[in-house]
């Protein structure tokens, strides 16, 4: 009699669960040697704009690289407290497949930079994957590799897309070719995951 009232509470539990929503085929590719750098300010880079992205992509299988301008440990926003694996100086496109500036104010001493600024133009230049979220996009606009291009950008600074000849969209994640850019910490989920679908994009083989 125990064991049957068990057996009752435990199917009563499980049809109590909610059902699980089926993984699609895409969810289950891995991107496995592919190798991702973040660059990320020396102070107040916004937490979730390093960390969701990173710890998402790392967890389908990508290697993730933290660059910024100091290698002292740098301080998100939040409080987030992160050591820097190379510096800015040291990043050679050549061996990453994905650049990703983050956001936060502190990003702000990239807009100006020179070496960030070479970067990303090289990024385009090689057709690898070129992704800047909140204020970071006019690290990219001040780059010129979005003129005439749809891009996005946390609010305050939608004007200086405009002035640089940008299709400034207000969406909260907006692709352009091999050029992903996102509005916010709010989007850093979602521009996690349109990279990682971006990169099995890449991996397909083409059809003829």
């Amino acid at each position: 009699m125990r064991n049957a009232v068990g057996v009752t509470l435990i199917l009563a539990l499980l049809v109590a669960l909610p059902a699980r929503a089926a993984v699609t085929p895409e969810e289950q590719q891995r991107i496995d040697g592919k190798k991702i750098v973040m660059i990320i300010a020396k102070r107040d880079f916004r937490d979730e704009e390093l960390l969701k992205p990173k710890r998402f992509l790392e967890s389908k299988g990508a290697t993730v690289t933290v660059a910024s301008s100091s290698l002292e440990p740098a301080k998100g926003m939040l409080g987030a407290v992160v050591k820097p694996d190379i510096l800015l100086s040291n990043v050679k496109v050549d061996d990453f497949d994905v650049v990703i500036f983050v956001g936060g104010s502190g990003a702000a001493e990239y807009w100006n930079d020179p070496t960030a600024q070479a970067i990303a133009r090289k990024t385009v230049e090689q057709n690898k994957l070129l992704c800047a979220i909140c204020i970071a996009p006019v690290t990219l606009a001040n780059a010129g590799v979005l003129k005439d291009k749809k891009a996005t950008v946390w609010a305050s600074e939608g004007n200086k897309l405009k002035r640089a000849g940008i299709k400034y969209t207000g969406a909260d994640v907006e692709i352009e070719g091999k050029i992903i850019t996102a509005d916010g910490p709010t989007s850093a989920q979602k521009f996690a995951e349109t990279i990682y679908r971006k990169l099995i994009e890449q991996t397909r083989p083409e059809r003829k």
